[in-house]
This record gives structure tokens, sequence and C-alpha cells, in this order.
């Protein structure tokens, strides 16, 4: 059995190493090192069968010197303080890598979503956002969507702390929580935004390396709202599917998987497992799939010293949170197989939640041509940079970002100084 390396461990790896290669400020380093808050809360609720069940949530608020904190709430029975910890770390970074003016938190609850009913989901999300009530606010802390959480969710949020607040402060906190339904105050195009991303990053990676991508192969690890959105916007380049796995089993078809129809079927099905018009392989055979791109899209620590050796890609576009370990991403990098690292190639997430917040705030609404074409944007300006700066520091693409990020954090530091 794989040792679990500490996910809060692997960020500070990779902080020391992008620290130490662009001189970083001590001082600066040590800051960010640690996480600025951090709230433990455990709290009671009522089942549809009357017995009371007792829930751990957390949420991590790790720094917030370029503006309010921002990162989703997962539901997932892997959650844990170090987890959370980490990925509130990884929000700092791609804010700040992508120039938006949030610091970075996360948060979420030790629970495996699909074991309750709707109207349990609803009184477990309204207790836990009662319970942080105080602790997040439009100009504060804003949550979001993450693994085990949806639109339906953030809108519970949203109506339970506008009830937890004074009457006349309600009209101006529409935006505490991003990627809300719609009629809700959420933005078109956040649904499809972190999956938007991952394409717009490939898409750019393939000009920059000359690489066409009609009839370019790809396997998918997560097909969940990232995965599925990823595969469905790369139908159009002619891209073909081969292999995908997720929490249920692993799929292929030799001829390509039809991401439409797959998403389809897992909607009804709650995974790959069974879907009639691909076969059944196990988890090596997945991984050893011969294929150009890789896009890891579900849980992190996926590749790791024991499946890095197995792949056969030309480049790996994470999706995913922190998907590849320490010890997998030197193992890559030997390899000479490409990284898209996860602050950059996964921000659209966060980036469109930051163009729902301003649409929020300035009673604005506007079309997907237009929030799409800011992604596009933002994202590949983010991308020029980070691989601008990997050839002036002769590194990879994963510190190349970091540096990026860490530079406009240290510019901030230095600017404003320490207090008192």
């Amino acid at each position: 059995m794989e040792k679990k390396i500490s996910l809060y461990a692997s960020v500070n790896k990779q902080l020391e190493k992008a620290a130490g290669i662009m001189g970083l400020d001590p001082d600066i380093q040590a800051i960010l090192s640690k996480s600025t808050n951090e709230v433990r809360i455990n709290f009671p609720v009522k089942m549809d069968d009357g017995r009371i069940e007792m829930f751990s949530g957390y949420r991590v608020q790790h720094n917030d010197i370029l503006g309010p904190y921002k990162g989703g709430l997962r539901f997932n029975p892997s959650v844990d303080i170090d987890e959370v910890r980490a990925l509130a770390a990884w929000m700092t970074w791609k804010c700040a890598l992508s120039h938006i003016p949030y610091g970075g938190a996360k948060g979420g609850i030790q629970m495996d979503p699909g074991h309750y009913s709707i109207k349990e989901l609803e009184h477990i999300t309204r207790r836990f956002t009662y319970a942080i009530a105080n602790n997040i606010g439009p100009e504060y802390d804003i949550p979001a969507p993450d693994m085990g959480t949806n639109a339906q969710i953030m809108a519970w949020i949203l109506d339970t702390y506008l009830s937890s607040i004074p009457p006349h402060e309600r009209k101006n906190c529409l935006h505490v929580v991003t990627g809300k339904p719609l009629a809700s105050g959420g933005s078109v195009g956040r649904t499809k935004a972190t999956g938007q991303g991952v394409v717009y990053c490939i898409q750019e990676w393939a000009k920059m390396r000359k690489f066409r991508l009609n009839k370019a192969t790809y396997t998918i690890q997560g097909f969940g709202n990232v995965g599925s959105w990823a595969a469905r916007l790369l139908k159009p380049q002619k891209a073909v599917l081969l292999a995908v796995e997720d929490a249920t089993g692993a799929i292929a078809c030799a001829s390509g998987i039809d991401p439409d129809q797959l998403a389809v079927y897992v909607e009804k099905n709650n995974g790959v497992k069974g879907y009639p018009r691909a076969k059944a392989i196990d988890r090596e055979t997945f991984f050893r799939t011969k294929a150009d791109i890789f896009i890891p899209a579900a849980l992190e620590s996926q590749i790791t010293e024991h499946t890095a050796p197995l792949l056969n890609v030309k480049i790996v576009a994470e999706g995913a949170n922190g998907p590849t370990d320490p010890v997998g991403d030197s193992i890559l990098q030997k390899r000479k197989i490409e990284i898209i690292p996860d602050i950059l190639c996964n921000s659209g997430g966060v980036i469109v939640s930051y163009f729902e917040w301003l649409q929020n705030k300035r009673s604005e609404s506007w079309d997907l041509e237009e929030v799409d074409g800011k992604l596009y944007k933002r994202i590949t300006a983010s991308f020029k940079e980070t691989y601008e700066t990997a050839q002036k520091y002769k590194t990879d693409a994963r510190t190349a970002a970091y540096i990026v990020a860490l530079s406009s954090l240290e510019k901030a530091y230095k600017e404003r100084g320490i207090f008192p």
C-alpha cells in the first residue's frame, strides 16, 4: 500500500523549491508557509429517521494580502485539516498567478454526500453555514462549489447566510458565495468554467508545441464536473477520448468514447462502471493507456512513485488540485512528460467565480460570450507568463507558476509592510 504524503507538506515543498530559485524573502516565505486562520466545527444534524448524527467541518483561511479569502467547500470522506490547509494554500497561489484580487481559503465537511437524502443534505449544509457565518462574508471570505458540492448547495448557503444577518444588509450580500444557480445570482459559464480553463490551457500548449489536437488522443481520471466538461469541450477539437477512470472503475474503447453520451450515463448511474459502449479495465491498465494527453480531474495524490512510471503520454493537464505528488512530479520530469500545473490549468473555476462576484457587486449580468472571452484572455495570459518565467529561470512549469504567484505576493508585502 502506498504511503500517503501529507498534502500540506507537499505544498510547502513546492513553495520551498520556488522560493529557493527566485530568492524569495525568507520572512515572507515564513508567513506564506502558515495559514492565517483555521476553524474546525463539530455540529449535530437530525436525520430523516429522527436520529442525530455528528459532523466535522473545516474552514481554513490561508492568506489575504491580495484581497478577500476565496475557496471552495467540498463534501467528501477524505476531508481533514491537512487536506483543507493544502487546498487553501493552493488557492492563494492560484489567485496570485491569475492576478485576481483574492486570497486563498478552503473548507469542507467530512462526509459522503451520496449517503444522505436531499433533505438531509440541505440540513447539513444549512447547519454548517450557520456555524461558520461569522467566518465568511462577501468582502471577507467567499465560498464556492468543490468536490461533492454544487450550485444547489451554494443556494442553501446563500439563503442561510442572508437569514443570519440584519435585513438592511442583505441586499449587498448576494456575492457571499459564488457558483450559485442563475436565478440566485449565478453567472453563465460558471458550471463549465474549470473544464473550459483546462481546455484553453491544452490549446495554448498545443499552439506552443505545434501539436495538432485534431485526432489527438487523451484519457481522463474523474468524470465529474471538471472531467466531463473538459471532455465535452475537447470533442469539437476532434480529440479522441480513449479511457476514463473514476471512483466506480475504469473503462476504455480504442475507437473512442463519446463524452456527451458518457456524461448522460454517469448522471444516471453515478459513475462510469457498466458503460455499455466501452470495456472495463483495471486501474493499472488505465494508467498504462497510450495517449497524447492525460487529464487527472479527480482527487489529489494520484500520480505517485507507483503510477508515474506507468503513464505513456506527452502532457499531463492537471484538472484536479494536487493530483501529482512530489515523487511523481520528479519521475514525470525525468521522463520528459510535460505538466500544465494545477494552479494554472484548473484556475478557470476561480476566475469565473471572480466574474460572478463582480457581476453581483455591480448589479450586472454578462452573456456567455463575454464570460468565455474574459476567461480566455486571463488564463492564456497566465499561461504565457508561466512559460516565459520557466524559460527565464530554466525551470519546470510548476515551479515557474509558483514563482509568478510568489512574486505577486512578495511585492504586495514589500509595498504594504508588516503591522505593527
